[in-house]
């Protein structure tokens, strides 16, 4: 069977982008390397008539299909199974930007144009695209909305779904779905766009995108501070929005430990404040007036000094100062890995309950894991932490690793009992679908179930993710 389906995906992209053996191995573990699976091929279409092809023929041989763009994400959606009877379809080499129409402020990208190349097309174009995550340098378009990527700017701009406005997408029949329409209403039946987004590839393959743009902004400012407490960092929240309304498109939460990592393991960085329990980034865009954006700005940071919300504050003073403090911000993420075995949690919690979730589960954790560190931090702005947990300084990985599922169980229920989230914006991919089934409602399950098996009866897209793993024909 596999040279058969090896013949048909050859005559489907050309028989260089078709690769087996060792060469199929960079594309076989997640970012992560906690999962690495084994694949019949991966294969590199260039064009949405390829992917059909493709597709097509792994429907014909009863073939798992995972799709992969730059393959930065968290939970090993991305990664095929060790059946070694799937193909994945890498997208890297479907990276137009189709169009870009500033009167409606739109941009078309395929799914495989890296993320940063779609921001700088919209700002060649005296736009802004602004989803913005660490790892724009590598991951891809297709891969973003898949898992309905968040990233430093929900605040002002939403999710990857609320900056998304079409969608090309390749069924799991192999039919193709145009719906590029850059419309801003469309009132014509199930919004099959929402469906496809965030649906981590076990519906369809996204193969290109009509993408919102935004005016370019005028001003903007950014600051880091240094507070006592998340209590002292939500209060500043709430009055960072009373003063700036929608011109506040960033607001980062860190606390000492995760932030203290980086320099320890990038010494070229440095932190423009002296320790303390939490920091917080901010940051503001005024569309009409760099003045006006100055002015406020300062408004702000004095009054939250004056009510003790921040004990200090370092505003960037330059494009390049700025670009260091979210520099700092987005390299805690490589900073956790660099220190050892961790604990990863992508929660969502009330902000109005934040502060009790995380105070109450540190200490929980602390009576029954002695000397786990809480390396926490996310984006206080729209409820999203990520809640790592790291081994102790002077414990074996072994040890770490023997307790990490029943850690993380804590800290699931306490995200449960709080109204949160197990899942705030990295998705379930492969490693948290037992989570899924634990925390959603049955109803919601069954719901799932019944989607999926609607657009996909074959059970053929990127099994085991998502849902648990399901025989295929």
């Amino acid at each position: 069977m596999n040279e058969s389906l090896l013949g048909a995906l050859r005559r489907a992209v050309g028989e260089s982008h078709v690769l087996t053996g060792d060469d199929c191995a960079p594309f076989l573990t997640d970012w992560r390397k906690v999962a690495t699976g084994r694949a019949v091929a991966v294969v590199r279409p260039a064009t949405t008539e390829q992917v059909r092809d493709v597709v097509r023929a792994c429907v014909e041989h009863g073939a798992p299909i995972v799709p992969q763009g730059g393959n930065t994400g968290q939970v090993a959606g991305a990664t095929p199974d060790q059946s070694g009877r799937a193909v994945v379809i890498q997208l890297g080499r479907m990276n137009r930007i189709r169009s870009i129409d500033t009167d409606n402020n739109t941009l078309v990208a395929e799914a495989g144009c890296v993320l940063q190349a779609v921001q700088e097309a919209a700002r060649a174009a005296g736009r802004l695209f602004p989803l913005s995550l660490g790892a724009e340098g590598t991951c891809m378009i297709g891969g973003n909305l898949a898992t309905n990527a968040g990233g430093t700017q929900v605040l002002r701009y939403g999710n990857a779904r609320e900056l998304t406005l079409g969608l090309e997408v390749v069924t799991a029949e192999g039919e193709v779905w145009n719906g590029l329409r850059a419309l801003r209403k469309d009132n014509t039946g199930y919004d099959l766009r929402d469906l496809y987004i965030g649906s981590e590839g076990t519906l369809g393959i996204i193969t290109a995108a009509a993408l919102k743009l935004f005016p370019l902004p005028a001003g903007q400012r950014t600051a880091f501070a240094a507070t006592a407490s998340i209590e002292q960092a939500v209060a500043l929240l709430a009055r960072a929005r009373s003063v700036l309304g929608a011109e506040l498109t960033g607001f980062e939460l860190m606390s000492s430990v995760a932030l203290e990592l980086v320099p320890r393991h990038f010494p070229d960085q440095r932190l423009p404040l002296p320790t303390a329990p939490w920091f917080v980034l901010l940051e503001s865009s005024d569309a009409e007036s760099e003045l006006r954006a100055r002015d406020r700005f300062d408004v702000l940071l004095s009054a939250a000094l004056e009510a003790g919300e921040i004990d200090d504050a370092a505003i960037a003073e330059s494009v390049a100062q700025s670009q260091a403090f979210w520099h700092l911000r987005e390299s805690i993420t490589l900073a956790v890995a660099a220190e050892g075995r961790c604990a990863k949690h992508d929660i969502s919690i009330p902000t109005s309950r934040m502060a009790d979730f995380v105070t109450t589960t540190d200490r929980v954790l602390q009576e029954q894991f002695p000397g786990v560190r809480s390396a926490t931090f996310g984006h206080l702005g729209d409820g999203n932490l990520h809640y790592n947990i790291l081994q102790p300084v002077r414990q074996q990985e072994a040890a770490f690793a023997a307790v990490q599922q029943n850690l993380s169980l804590l800290v699931h229920d306490r995200v449960r009992d709080h109204g949160g989230s197990i899942s705030a914006e990295q998705g379930i991919g492969g490693l948290r679908t037992a989570d899924l089934q634990r925390y959603e409602d049955p109803v919601k399950i069954a719901l799932l179930r019944r989607i999926k098996q609607a657009l996909d009866p074959r059970g053929l897209m990127n099994p085991g993710k998502v849902l648990p793993h399901q025989s295929v024909e």
